[in-house]
């Protein structure tokens, strides 16, 4: 009877085990999130807006014509080659999300190409990496207008 109950044990056990790793996406290469983001700032400095919307990923609102505009007017884009992206690392945040830090080259500044630290949210769509739009906006130098209203002494009657 014990050796029944401990078939039976083990069986629910790699049962359970079989379903988890199933359920689980195929983990992070983090040289495969490298190329993708590479790729991603290489649509951007050919200027293939439409290609590179489809590569980010939707964080906020904005149309793809909105979004080639914006890229287009921007007073950044990626350096090309070896300043494109330095000192690379890739904080993985789950199976499908992921975070690149690196020093990333641009060209459009004063001085030639200048170097920008910051984190790029990249996440696995249909097993595809894209960045965050709004980071990519970010990098180009592009920040949404705010607006404050400003009080203004007018003509306030007799």
């Amino acid at each position: 009877m014990t050796l029944i109950r401990l078939t039976l044990f083990l069986t629910a056990v790699l049962a359970t085990t079989h379903a988890f790793a199933a359920r689980q996406a195929t983990p992070v290469a983090e040289s495969e999130v490298r190329l993708a983001l590479e790729s991603i700032l290489d649509l951007w400095r050919d200027g293939n807006y439409d290609a590179l919307y489809e590569r980010t990923s939707i964080t906020g609102g904005g149309s793809r014509e909105a979004f080639a505009r914006r890229l287009a007017g921007a007073s950044r884009r990626p350096a090309c080659c070896w300043e494109k992206m330095q000192e690379v690392r890739v904080m993985v945040r789950g199976t499908d999300s992921v975070s690149v830090r690196a020093s990333f080259g641009l060209e459009g500044g004063p001085g030639g190409t200048n170097h920008v630290t910051r984190a790029i949210r990249l996440v696995r769509e249909d097993g595809v990496w894209k960045a965050s739009r709004a980071d990519i906006l970010a990098l180009a130098g592009e920040k949404r207008a705010t607006y404050r209203y400003v009080k203004q002494e007018g003509n306030a009657g007799p």
